[in-house]
């Protein structure tokens, strides 16, 4: 495994990151909790999670079960970097969401119960918002962090303007501010590099991405069609209908650089200036392994070229879309 630190932080943490959104849902107790052990037999230290997963609202069950893992024993919380989020609604009542300084002290003392913890390492916020102004959100996460409940702040699903203004007002209070930011970023969907990643390269922020195969887009949906292992409908299908040429020219550089296609896609982001690691939410081990296999992929110039020609890229604002 391949380790760096969390943006400019001094924090190391595996550039293959687990993501937990399917434990529960998708995955079983039993099933979860083994895979959670293969990621440390691999190397992986950096887990991910959110209160609302398991989508029972008020009942966190995805954190339940990583707080009944770490309950086992055997040094898991001690090996693990554990990142969680904040923001959904986890009740119908007023203040049940959202990043007021009640919520984030509810919310936050809610999880460390349910994660069976005494402290998180990377406090996420979930999305922005725009209701609450930063000073309210930075006291309360000093007092969490000087309560030792919180070691870091990062955010997810924020805009470039969004770090920026967040990353002034913890300066003016002098407080370390956003040490991550937790974009979706995937070789289809690349609307992050106009200004969301300049601004958190320019911040110190390590990029996080989510939904790097793109709901398995670029995890050889074409041929998985074509052989009946997978079916597609909604939104997939409709994708696959209009863009089956460029996925198909995807699969066939795949090929010739003797990689799986969503390994490929992994080892991509793994190559963006700025990225930490891409977040994998496996439903099964294999799902892990492919994963995990991905840090060890190394792409030269020509290959990272060819990708750009497929998926073209965007450049910076405002050379994106002016002079």
């Amino acid at each position: 495994m391949d380790y760096t630190h969390l943006g400019r932080t001094g924090l190391s943490v595996s550039r293959a990151v687990l993501g937990t959104m399917n434990f529960g849902p998708q995955t079983s107790e039993a099933d979860s909790h083994a895979i959670m052990d293969r990621a440390h037999d691999l190397g992986v230290n950096f887990f991910d999670t959110a209160n609302v997963y398991g989508w029972q609202k008020g009942e966190g069950v995805t954190e339940q079960i990583i707080g009944r893992w770490f309950a086992g024993g055997g040094g898991r919380r001690e090996k693990t970097v554990l990142a969680t989020k904040l923001y959904g609604d986890m009740s119908d009542w007023p203040n049940g969401g959202k990043l007021s300084a009640l919520n984030i002290r509810r919310a936050l003392d809610e999880s460390l119960t349910r994660l069976q913890t005494d402290h998180i390492d990377l406090y996420q916020f979930h999305h922005v918002d725009r209701e609450t102004p930063w000073e309210e959100i930075w006291q309360a996460m000093e007092v969490a962090v000087q309560q030792g409940k919180v070691l870091y702040a990062g955010s997810s699903n924020f805009a470039g303007w969004h770090i920026a203004q967040a990353q002034e007002a913890a300066k003016a209070r002098h407080f370390t501010g956003l040490v991550s930011e937790q974009s979706i970023y995937n070789l289809i969907v690349r609307d992050v590099e106009r200004e969301t990643l300049p601004a958190a390269r320019a911040y110190g922020l390590g990029i996080i991405p989510w939904s790097p195969l793109n709901g398995g887009l670029l995890g050889g949906v074409v041929r998985k069609a074509d052989q009946g292992v997978r079916r597609l409908e909604g939104r997939a299908a409709e994708y696959v209908a209009e863009h089956r040429e460029q996925l198909e020219r995807y699969e066939a550089l795949a090929d010739d650089l003797g990689h799986a296609p969503g390994e490929l896609a992994l080892a991509w982001l793994l190559h963006q200036p700025g990225v930490t690691g891409p977040i994998t939410g496996p439903r099964t081990m294999e799902q892990l392994e492919s994963a995990v296999a991905a840090v060890d992929v190394r792409l030269d110039d020509d290959a990272l070229g060819r990708l750009d020609e497929i998926f073209p890229e965007h450049r910076t604002a405002p050379e994106d879309y002016a002079w």
